[in-house]
C-alpha cells in the first residue's frame, strides 16, 4: 500500500543525517531525558520543509501524492490535509463562500467552529432548527421541508451548512437537500467530522461526498487511526472558489505543520483503503458487534439507537443508558472506575466511539463489576426532561457588528429570560451551543442550563456560576 509521505519521512530518518534545522530537538538528539523514551521514535519523523519532504502550503511532491491518494479513495475533485483539525476546515470552507452581511443557512446544532467562522466573515447567519430525537433527547438532522423553506426565503444564500452525521451517529439522506440547494446555485458545505469511515460503504451510511456535497470536512483522527488534529478537506465542485479556499486553508493553518500528523493522515488513508481492497470489513464489523454484545449483557444497561425519519445510525456509535435511573454522568463515573473512558456523557446517556480494528475486548469480570456498581449506586433524581426546541428558521435581531457596540452586564440566571445573551454557552462535548451570541434567552434555556449545572456538566462560556452575561441593548457611550 502506497504511503508516499510516511515512506519519505522513514527513509530520511534511516539516513541518520545531521540536523541543523528546526525543530529544536534536532531529530531527537536534544530532548528532556525523562520523556525521551516515549517520544524518540516519533521525533525521528518530526521534520520540517527540507529537501524531499515537500511543503503543505505549496505541495508538489510527496505531500501532493499523499493528498491525491486521499482524493482518489474518497472520490473528491481534490483533497487537502489539515493539521489544525476539522475546526480549521470549517473556518476555511465558510470564509471561502461568505460575504459581509450576506445570508448563509446553518444547521442550528453545528459545531461552534461554524458559528465562529460566520462571525469572522461578518455574514448573516440564518439558523435552521433540527429535528429532535425524542428518545435520546438530542437534536439531530434538519428536515428537507425546513431546508426548502429556508432556500425559498433566502435564494441568495451563500451556502447551506449541515452536520452529517451528528455526534451521536444520526446520518441523514442529503440527496434531495443537495439537489434543492444546487437548483438555487447554493453550495452545500458539510461538517462530516465523524464520518471519515463512511467511504467503506455498508453497513456504514453514505458519505456526503457521494450525495453531491460541494465541500466536506472529516476528522480522520475521530474514527480513523490518525493523530489528533489530523483531518481531511474535500473540495467537490466549482461552486466554491478554489483559490479563495486555499488562501484560507493556508492562512488559518500553521506555517510549521506537523509532519507526524500529516504522515498519520497518509497511513490512515492506507489503513482504510487496505480494508476496502482486501474485503476485510466484515471481520471488523464482527469485532464491533461483539463489543456491543458485551455491554448489552449488563442487565442494568440498555443500548439506545438513534432514530428519526430516514435516519441511518452509524455502527461505530454506541449509546448506553442506565435502566435504574442514573444520569449519563453517573454512568460515566461508574464506567471510568472500571477503566472504560467514553467519548462523552450527557443528562441521559453515555456515548462510546468504537474502533475499526483492534483486539481489546471488555472482560467478563469488568461487566460484572459494572453491573454490581450500578446496583449499589443510588439513582439520580432527574428533574423532568427539557428538550431542545427552536423555531424552524431564525435570524439574529441585531447584526453582529452592531451588537459589539452594546454594553454588557451580568444578570442572575433566574432573571435572564427575555434578555439578549452575550457570548456562547456551549456544553462540551459535544461543542454544540445551547445559546449563541445575540440570541434571546428563553425560560426553556434557563431550565436546561440549570439542569446541566446541577449535574456538574462541563460548560464553556459560563460565567460566575449562576449568572449570565447579557447585552444592555444600548450602545456603549
Amino acid at each position: 500500500m502506497d504511503t508516499p509521505l510516511y515512506t519519505a519521512l522513514l527513509k530520511h530518518a534511516h539516513r541518520n543525517t545531521y540536523s541543523f534545522h528546526v525543530p529544536g530537538h534536532h531529530n531527537g538528539d536534544v530532548f528532556f531525558d525523562e520523556a525521551k523514551s516515549v517520544y524518540q521514535s516519533l521525533l525521528s519523523i518530526d521534520m520540517t520543509e527540507i529537501t524531499g519532504l515537500d511543503d503543505l502550503h505549496h505541495p508538489t511532491g510527496v505531500i501532493k501524492e499523499a493528498q491525491d491518494l486521499v482524493s482518489r479513495l474518497y472520490g473528491s475533485q481534490e483533497s487537502f490535509f489539515l493539521v489544525n483539525g476539522t475546526t480549521a476546515g470549517n473556518l476555511a470552507m465558510i470564509l471561502a463562500v461568505c460575504e459581509p452581511d450576506e445570508p448563509i443557512l446553518i444547521q442550528r446544532n453545528c459545531h461552534k467552529s461554524v458559528f465562529h467562522a460566520v462571525a469572522m466573515a461578518g455574514a448573516k447567519p440564518v439558523y435552521l432548527a433540527p429535528e429532535i430525537d425524542k428518545n435520546m433527547h438530542v437534536p439531530s438532522y434538519v428536515s428537507l421541508s425546513v431546508i426548502e423553506k429556508a432556500l425559498a426565503s433566502y435564494p441568495n444564500a451563500k451556502g447551506l451548512v449541515l452536520t452529517n452525521p451528528t455526534y451521536y451517529g444520526h446520518a441523514a439522506d442529503l440527496n434531495a437537500a443537495v439537489k434543492k440547494a444546487h437548483s438555487y446555485g447554493v453550495p452545500v458545505l458539510v461538517d462530516e467530522a465523524h464520518g471519515a469511515h463512511f467511504v467503506l460503504g455498508e453497513p456504514f451510511p453514505p458519505s456526503s461526498l457521494a450525495m453531491g456535497a460541494d465541500a466536506v470536512v472529516q476528522s480522520a483522527h475521530k474514527t480513523l487511526p490518525a493523530m489528533t488534529m489530523g483531518s481531511y478537506f474535500h473540495l467537490n465542485s466549482s461552486r466554491i472558489d478554489r483559490d479563495r479556499l486555499t488562501y484560507y486553508l493556508s492562512s488559518l493553518q500553521s506555517s510549521s505543520p506537523s509532519y507526524p500528523i500529516m504522515a498519520s493522515l497518509d497511513t490512515a488513508r492506507a489503513y482504510i483503503q487496505d480494508i476496502a481492497e482486501k474485503g476485510t470489513l466484515p471481520v471488523h464489523i464482527a469485532h464491533i458487534e461483539q463489543i456491543k454484545r458485551n455491554f448489552a449483557s449488563i442487565s442494568s444497561i440498555e443500548v439506545i439507537e438513534p432514530s428519526g425519519y430516514g435516519i441511518k445510525a452509524d455502527p461505530l456509535k454506541l449509546i448506553l443508558r442506565s435502566k435504574l435511573g442514573h444520569s449519563g454522568y453517573s454512568l460515566q463515573n461508574i464506567l471510568e472506575s472500571e477503566g472504560i473512558f467514553a467519548e462523552l456523557a450527557d443528562e441521559y446517556q453515555v456515548l462510546l466511539v468504537l474502533p475499526i480494528g483492534g483486539r481489546r475486548m471488555i472482560k467478563q469480570e469488568t461487566v460484572k463489576n459494572i453491573q454490581q456498581k450500578l446496583e449499589n449506586t443510588p439513582p439520580d433524581r432527574l428533574p423532568e426532561a427539557v428538550d431542545w426546541t427552536f423555531p424552524s428558521i431564525t435570524t439574529l435581531e441585531y447584526p453582529q457588528n452592531e451588537m459589539r457596540k452594546f454594553a454588557k452586564e451580568l444578570t442572575d440566571m433566574n432573571k435572564a429570560a427575555g434578555r439578549l445573551h452575550a457570548g456562547n454557552i456551549i456544553p462540551y462535548p459535544p461543542g454544540i451551543p445551547l445559546i449563541m451570541d445575540g440570541e434571546r434567552i428563553t425560560e426553556e434555556i434557563v431550565q436546561k442550563l440549570s439542569r446541566l449545572i446541577g449535574m456538574d456538566a462541563h460548560i464553556q462560556g459560563l460565567l460566575n456560576g449562576e449568572q449570565l452575561l447579557v447585552y444592555t441593548e444600548e450602545e456603549k457611550s
